[in-house]
């Protein structure tokens, strides 16, 4: 039997031992068969086999991560299953791999693809309407597949859905931002633009969604993984959701089997001979820098540095890798702009023969291509003006390759760490020529730092340790967090007695207003058998009641009220006691209207409107603070919550793992309803949740001007009748009552 020697315990065990001791301490083991992880990543091209990394400013480093991520927890012991969920995307202009709705990482670990929003593939700034089809859509693979023991999402698009699903299901969620809206925003310096500015970028990049899905993903994460200490304290801190405790830096790994340093078996890839035909010189030592066309990569610096040095001009060779592209003037605009602006400088400083600038490489190509800069005794470079964290960074160490980086974020952690090269000012023309040429005229200092890299990466930098810290702390996370009571998965699933598609409406101002309107409706409702009747209504349970009776409406089969925090089913109205165990998850009214009752503006509803999960006010909004003001105020108390603002007048407070999105979620799930036979109809901001997703939405002519920003989400109809008459206009719509069509299930975007 082999023994190892393990340090620090001062003897030799065998590595079977050492591995059960390690199990023990992680505690997961407990868990039969081990743990199921689900990796959410919404955007960018992801498959397993060569992904096109740098295609797209979306197909980069997080894509890159989640694959590695992905691949090395299947290999540990502790881990049954891992899936990384993907959107499926079916487009002409791409590779057919995208379209397939599973494909294998490795044993253990398959990429599965929910099909959502348009087939074609879309930028991630254009996902925002879907997410929640996605949602809808990625709970029917879990009543299929089962529930996994954790949800992780990548960036905000993921972090909402993955928080949504994660405050639903009852599932412990980790988040990872890869990059923040804030930061972006703040680098950006909205704050010295004008107005027409200012609205033309939140057009472009949805500032204010995007936050407000960090907000929610940070309040519900039970932990944050980041890669930089200065992740967690210069951008996470901008947030009202900053929670130090929870924030954890493990930094990502290199994958280790792929780049690693020159041996006497290696021979150059075809990649060398694409190089040469850009230089005189080829055997010179190459300043190498490898990223894609973007402002904030800082390339247009580097070529003016280097063409601006007569000294490194005559040490050196200047490669840029910067992605692929089959033809400039397709690629997006402004990559155009940064790529013409750099041959502009080649032109401008006479650089034909010193730079290399190729149009395209293969993945498989990019290790070759440090192990060339190696060979000639080159540097790596990355100028970045910010740097999260610099995964190239880590592949050029891990080769042997010194390297001069940006003093920012993650190089200051690698550099430190590694001790493998030089920190400098982006915007320093002078540091920045030093540091390059202290690296190409110092043949000591290079192979010290090159051996410094290829020890360095491999102590802190690789992604076994990244797991293995992954899974301890998700182990601490598991033991703490209860077991879902109803959302387990071996649920059976159930249906409503006898109903084949069911309407849930809102009561007042849908359904009142219009009585031979809603005369039609009831007697639908009567006559159709196989169409179930709910409600969903911000009054409480008795008050709706009684205006059901006045009405003279069927007995509902659902009754949803209190803003989405009550459900009772049936002529007894049975309660819900599975919803009723969940709801009041970290509900504080007590100080909550410690906070709100003092606020100018803010009038305190009677009692009758006031209920266990719901706090509800008049507002008057010139006096008020905003409903984002209120968000914060009760973030920045460490209170979780909902605000719902209705019909300008009316704000409610919520528990967060209430409202209607999550209450009509919860009853879909509950009885095995499909969204598709589902039609929802109301008129005023506490109605939006429920009509988002996969079910049929009806707005009614009516209604509240807060509902018009759903006027470009998918499946959200917006009746030209009001009333009842536009919940049965609705009905037509859908054609509900025969086959049912679904015209807007998509939008442009």
């Amino acid at each position: 039997m082999s023994v190892v020697v393990v340090p620090g315990f001062g003897r030799q065990d065998s590595a079977a031992k050492q591995q059960e001791r390690q199990n023990l301490e992680m505690g997961i083991l407990e868990k039969e068969g081990g743990i199921k992880v689900s990796l959410i990543s919404l955007h960018g091209l992801i498959r397993s086999n060569q992904p096109e990394l740098g295609r797209d400013s979306d197909t980069g480093g997080q894509v890159k991560y989640v694959l590695e991520l992905a691949k090395e927890l299947s290999e540990q012991p502790n881990v049954r299953d891992v899936e990384l969920l993907t959107r499926q995307i079916i487009d002409d202009k791409i590779d057919d791999d995208y379209a397939q709705l599973e494909e294998e990482i490795c044993p253990h670990a398959k990429i599965v693809r929910i099909p959502f929003g348009p087939k074609r593939y879309l930028a991630k700034e254009k996902l925002w309407p879907y997410i929640e089809h996605f949602v809808d859509q990625t709970l029917v693979h879990f009543r299929r597949t089962g529930l996994p023991d954790v949800i992780h999402g990548h960036y905000a698009d993921a972090g909402l859905a993955g928080a949504q699903m994660a405050r639903l299901l009852h599932i412990p969620f980790i988040f990872t931002g890869h990059s923040l809206g804030r930061v972006k925003k703040q680098r950006l310096s909205l704050g010295n633009m004008d107005d027409e500015k200012r609205a033309k970028l939140e057009r472009r990049y949805h500032f204010a969604t995007r936050v407000e899905a960090e907000e929610i993903a940070l309040e519900t994460a039970s932990m944050v993984v980041t890669s930089t200490n200065q992740e967690v304290e210069q951008q996470y801190e901008l947030y009202d959701h900053y929670q130090p405790d929870r924030m954890e830096v493990i930094p990502p790994g290199v994958d280790l089997s792929n780049f690693a340093p020159v041996d006497k078996s290696w021979t150059p890839s075809p990649i060398a001979d694409d190089l040469k035909r850009f230089l005189n010189e080829p055997d010179k030592p190459m300043i190498l820098t490898m990223a894609r066309p973007d402002e904030r990569k800082n390339l247009g610096k580097l070529v003016e540095v280097y063409g601006e040095s007569e000294q490194l001009q005559e040490l050196a060779n200047l490669v840029l890798v910067m992605g692929g592209r089959d033809d400039l003037r397709e690629l997006p605009k402004a990559q155009q702009r940064i790529i013409k602006d750099i041959l502009y400088q080649i032109d401008k400083y006479d650089l034909y023969g010193k730079v290399a600038y190729p149009k395209a490489h293969g993945p498989d190509e990019v290790p070759d291509i440090y192990r060339l800069a190696t060979t000639t005794k080159g540097v790596f470079i990355n100028p970045a003006l910010t740097e999260p964290f610099g995964l190239t960074l880590l592949e050029a160490g891990a080769t042997g390759l010194p390297i001069v980086a940006t003093n920012d974020g993650g190089p200051r952690d690698i550099i430190g760490h590694c001790d493998n090269g030089l920190l400098i000012d982006p915007l320093d023309n002078e540091a920045i020529e030093h540091a390059l040429l202290r690296t190409l005229t110092e043949p000591d200092q290079w192979q010290e730092w090159s051996q410094a890299g290829i020890e360095g990466t491999r102590k802190h930098y690789s992604w076994s340790n990244h797991a293995r810290r992954y899974l301890r702390d998700l182990n601490d996370i598991l033991e703490n967090s209860p077991t879902p009571s109803l959302l387990d998965s071996k649920v059976r699933s159930r249906r409503l007695p006898e109903f084949d598609r069911l309407i849930v409406t809102d009561l007042d101002n849908t359904l009142t207003g219009d009585p031979e309107a809603l005369a039609e409706f009831n007697e639908i409702i009567r006559d159709r058998e196989d169409i179930g009747f709910g409600i969903a209504t911000g009054r409480r349970l008795d008050s709706a009641m009684e205006l059901i009776e006045e009405l003279g409406l069927p007995r509902p089969d659902v009754m949803d009220t209190d803003a989405g925090t009550q459900l009772h089913y049936g002529d007894k109205l049975t309660p819900d006691l599975s919803w009723r165990k969940q709801i009041g998850h970290a509900w504080k009214p007590g100080e909550i209207r410690e906070i709100l009752d003092k606020l100018p503006g803010m009038y305190l509803q009677e009692e009758s409107h006031l209920s266990e999960y719901k706090i509800s006010y008049e507002i008057d909004l010139k006096e008020a603070p905003s409903v984002t003001k209120i968000r914060r105020m009760l973030r920045q108390a460490g209170l979780q919550a909902k605000v719902v603002l209705s019909l300008d007048m009316y704000l409610d407070i919520l528990p967060v793992r209430g409202g209607s999105e999550l209450s009509m979620r919860h009853l879909l799930w509950k009885w095995g309803f499909s969204p598709e036979n589902v039609l929802v109809a109301g008129d005023s901001g506490n109605d939006a949740g429920m009509l988002l997703g996969r079910t049929l939405g009806v707005v009614v002519g009516n209604h509240a001007k807060e509902l018009n920003k759903l006027r470009k989400r998918p499946r959200v109809y917006f009746a030209k009748a009001a009333h009842a008459r536009g919940v049965l206009e609705g009905m037509s719509y859908y054609q509900f009552l025969d086959n049912i069509v679904i015209p807007n299930d998509q939008v442009d975007s």
